[in-house]
């Protein structure tokens, strides 16, 4: 095709429409010569430009050997800007290179437009269904071997969806950010263009930063974007993306792979710590760990206190601090405000080997306006809605997503996927579901679009979280997801084909708030408001429940959980301590934020760590020795999980003793009366003796936990020694022990014979 001046004109004005069809080796429209045209604006002032031959089947050839190559001759400058050409008495197309001449120097290059698009029309069609597995592994920038006459080049492919740009190109390190550069090829399917922009630059290498230059269908030059599927992004404040290496971690863990649908199934014991990477240490001078020192540090202690499972705020690249994460641009990309993709897998990793879990929150219910990100990412509202009715968030000042759209839902689900892919998690928590659910949500009369039915349902984000859950459970089995769901609607955690969402966990927030708005109020007030505490297990097997006590409850003014407790100061203790058992207790997995393990003083501050010195205060060292306890006779005691999710693992004893605030309990494993736990708890600071406790079979009971115990800060009120049952019907049960039941606590019995009790004075 011979050079216009239109096609001079719109190559250095970057607007061209098929610059494939021009730049690179062509045949010249209309006669027999071929046309080498090349296009260096950031080298514009380079002395020379000559297309070099290589001689056919010389697989071991060196390439600046005279011997291989050719010069076919030097390229005209036909534009200032550094536009070359050169017409050529040949017919077929071959392999070249092109030799750069400057200052008495010189080196050769490949030609990005000598190369064949590496994105495939299959790739193109399952991406155009929404129906890609793993369309991370095409999309976006990869390290890639082409092979041209038997030479493997190396270079890297970059692919983008941007299906109403007028034109896309690449700019970077590799050509000092002139968007005039490389400009992209939109691939075709027969004579349509895909949407689908690729080039492969055998220029670029692992560690350069790059973006795209989107022009709109009005050839509009928008903000430059960072790439949507990028492996890696600068730290913040710069917003590039970044050439990832080639994925050559050395995984671990495979010992916990094979066996953790044991540890992560409905009857297992999971008790999870959250966990804010930015804040739960920090160096000396306040500055972030590295994800290989957090791992150092973080796993031994997570261990150390019991817990099972370590549960990450949100992982993804995301612009501002204050936002914790909730709110991100690089969904592919860990933060790097941690480290590399290397660096996070050592950290699951050495989670893996220790035998921990790993989830990690992610947010597909909206992401911000940056403009380096998703926000108008061709021109028009591609990833998001259009009209601010269904696309804006008036409480975040966010975007919504549209699910409607298959290419954004593949590009979501994909993504959620690819952190148990790649990077092994084994759970997923859904930030906001119910934000995502219903189309009112947060909005006044006249500011939603109802659905196609007239409701407030959003139909598309129920589709689309039912197929994500699908998706994860079929490709990933012994992995979970886990929904932040706050209303009643019905069956989150119940199966697809039963009607539900599939979630195999919903996080019980109306246990959440209840609760602690019972423990807020004083002791003596609460037997005025004792079904708030009763109250959630009158739907606690409705879902499959984890009870959370997040970050969001200790943050915006609302204080630490231990400013939350009335009373003075041992009271407070006192009080957290009887709660928190009463939680391990409750039916239900259990989520616990970082610091509330000590019952932190003050409220959560993400830019400092936690406030680690009050464990030289016995108050909050003893708060800290009871989690380690609870999660210890947690993950040892069947009864206190194995039937969380089921209704005959429970049985109220009283529930209705208000004048006093005792609640008493038994919790069943599969073993039925055997293995049974006993628990009983008092909410005021009175201390009751002689007190009649059902129990569900003879025998000797001893005390398996008393949060009162000196040992965990409390009075040391204890129930010592054996407690003989007597044959006598007492609360459902045909025998009673008698017991002393502390103030202000918690405390669980079980048969001496079952399990030996903690020492309390240990």
């Amino acid at each position: 095709m011979s050079l216009s001046v239109n096609d001079i004109k719109a190559l250095v004005s970057a607007c061209h429409k098929t610059p494939y069809e021009v730049l690179g080796l062509n045949a010249d429209q209309n006669t027999c010569y071929l046309r080498i045209t090349c296009y260096f604006p950031h080298l514009n002032d380079i002395d020379a430009v000559e297309i070099m031959a290589i001689a056919p089947n010389k697989k071991s050839a060196q390439l600046n050997s005279n011997a291989q190559i050719k010069s076919l001759g030097k390229l005209v400058k036909i534009h200032h800007s550094g536009l070359y050409s050169l017409k050529l008495r040949r017919k077929k197309l071959f392999t070249y290179k092109l030799k750069l001449t400057y200052a008495n120097a010189s080196w050769l290059i490949d030609d990005p437009y000598q190369f064949s698009a590496t994105l495939g029309e299959l790739d193109i069609y399952l991406l155009q269904q929404g129906n890609h597995q793993k369309p991370y592994e095409k999309l976006g920038a990869h390290q890639q071997n082409k092979t041209l006459n038997g030479q493997k080049i190396q270079g890297v492919s970059f692919a983008v969806w941007a299906p109403n740009a007028s034109h896309v190109s690449l700019l970077g390190d590799f050509n000092h950010w002139d968007e005039r550069s490389h400009a992209m090829q939109n691939i075709t399917l027969g004579d349509v263009a895909s949407g689908y922009w690729n080039i492969f630059i055998p220029q670029a290498s692992v560690g350069q930063q790059y973006k795209y230059a989107i022009k709109d269908k009005n050839g509009n030059m928008l903000p430059f974007k960072a790439d949507p599927y990028g492996n890696q992004a600068q730290y913040r404040p710069d917003t590039a993306s970044i050439i990832s290496a080639k994925d050559n971690y050395l995984w671990q863990d495979q010992d916990w792979l094979a066996k953790r649908e044991k540890h992560n199934s409905r009857n297992a014991a999971i008790s999870i710590y959250e966990v804010h990477l930015g804040s739960w240490r920090r160096d000396k001078n306040n500055e972030f760990l590295n994800y290989r020192q957090i791992a150092d540090q973080l796993i031994p202690y997570t261990l150390s206190m019991g817990f099972t499972h370590i549960q990450l705020m949100p992982v993804s690249e995301f612009p501002f601090d204050g936002s914790w994460g909730y709110q991100p641009v690089g969904l592919f990309a860990p933060t790097a405000r941690f480290g590399n993709e290397a660096d996070f897998q050592y950290f699951v990793d050495t989670c893996h080997q220790a035998n921990l879990g790993l989830l990690i929150d992610w947010v597909p219910g909206h992401f911000p306006s940056d403009n380096h990100g998703l926000a108008t990412f061709d021109g028009t509202h591609l990833f998001e809605h259009e009209d601010p009715r269904q696309g804006y968030h008036p409480d975040w000042n966010t975007l919504i997503y549209n699910y409607e759209r298959v290419e954004v839902a593949n590009f979501l689900r994909a993504n959620a996927l690819h952190w148990l892919d790649k990077y092994h998690v084994d759970g997923i928590r859904v930030d906001a579901v119910a934000s995502m659910l219903y189309l009112d949500y947060s909005r006044k009369e006249n500011e939603w679009i109802p659905n196609i039915h007239g409701g407030r349902e959003n139909l598309a984000a129920v589709d689309f979280l039912k197929r994500f859950n699908e998706e994860l459970y079929q490709q990933y089995p012994g992995t979970f997801s886990v929904a932040e769901e706050s209303t009643s609607w019905p069956g989150v955690s119940r199966a697809t084909h039963d009607g539900g969402l599939g979630f195999g966990y919903k996080w019980n927030m109306g246990w959440m708030n209840d609760s602690l708005q019972y423990m807020q109020r004083e002791s003596v007030h609460r037997c005025h408001h004792h079904n708030e505490l009763s109250f959630s297990l009158v739907y606690a097997f409705d879902e499959n429940f984890i009870l959370p006590l997040s970050h969001d409850e200790v943050v915006h003014g609302k204080g630490s959980i231990l400013q939350k407790m009335p009373g003075n100061a041992w009271q407070q203790f006192a009080n957290i301590r009887a709660y928190y058992s009463f939680m391990w207790a409750h039916p239900g997995k259990k989520l616990l934020f970082m610091g509330c393990e000590f019952a932190q003083g003050k409220e959560w501050d993400h830019d400092h760590e936690l406030d680690w010195h009050q464990l030289d205060i016995h108050w909050h060292s003893g708060v800290q020795r009871l989690i380690k306890a609870l999660n210890k006779v947690y993950c040892n005691t069947p009864a206190l999980y194995e039937k969380d999710c089921q209704s005959e693992g429970f049985r109220w004893l009283d529930h209705q003793n208000s004048e006093q605030s005792i609640y008493s309990f038994i919790r069943f494993g599969n073993d039925a009366q055997e293995n049974a736990v006993v628990v009983v708890c008092n909410f005021t600071s009175q201390t009751h003796h002689n007190v009649k406790l059902g129990v569900p079979k003879s025998g000797e009971y001893v005390e398996l936990l008393n949060s009162d115990a000196e040992i965990y800060g409390g009075s040391n009120t204890l129930n010592l020694g054996v407690l003989p049952s007597v044959e006598l019907a007492w609360q459902g049960q045909q025998y009673y022990i008698d017991i002393t039941v502390p103030p202000l606590a918690t405390a669980m019995f079980i048969l001496k014979d079952a399990r030996l009790p903690l020492e309390n004075k240990q």
